[in-house]
């Protein structure tokens, strides 16, 4: 297994929309496996393909009941079949840097998707799950948590992040 490298805003690739998967193989087992040990050396609770620079539709969650413990959630190519409800929970990103905020997402989804093996999964989350979820596949979409923010909010990111990399560069 490999640490990878976590894409960070604004690299383009995290705006892409991503492909699905129609091959599981070997290599698609060594990229979860990849994406495992990266998110949670982070540490994460989830991470998509494109944040490691594969524009493919591959999401994996921590779906541990206790914090000590790791067990992962693969779903590939995912939908949300159905979503009912509304809540407001604090987010922040791998590849969004120093920053949190609140977020509105629904409160309660259907999500089908495809195991490592590609056999069809169907799964109804609620509450923080949900969210992650949501979070999570929104990268599929080439959309971060970024996006569901105020113009404001984002402008001063993006303003904040032009400084981050001007210093980097200097």
């Amino acid at each position: 297994m490999t640490i990878r490298t976590i894409l960070e805003f604004p690299n383009p690739v995290l705006r892409q929309k991503a492909k699905p998967i129609t091959v599981f193989n070997e290599g698609l087992k060594k990229l979860v496996a990849d994406m495992t040990e990266t998110m949670y050396d982070a540490p994460g609770i989830g991470l998509a393909a494109p944040q490691v620079g594969k524009s493919i539709q591959l999401v994996i969650v921590d779906v541990a009941k206790l914090e000590e413990e790791q067990e992962i959630m693969v779903m590939i190519n995912p939908l949300i079949l159905d979503h009912e409800g509304s809540q407001v929970d604090e987010e922040g990103c791998l590849s969004v840097i120093e920053l949190t905020a609140n977020v509105k997402r629904y409160k309660k989804v259907t999500v089908s998707f495809q195991d490592l093996d590609g056999e069809p999964k169907e799964i109804t989350a609620e509450d923080r799950f949900a969210v992650v979820l949501q979070h999570e596949i929104d990268h599929l979409h080439g959309i971060l948590f970024l996006d569901h923010l105020s113009v404001l909010k984002r402008t001063l990111y993006k303003k904040k992040v032009q400084k981050l990399l001007a210093e980097k560069k200097a």
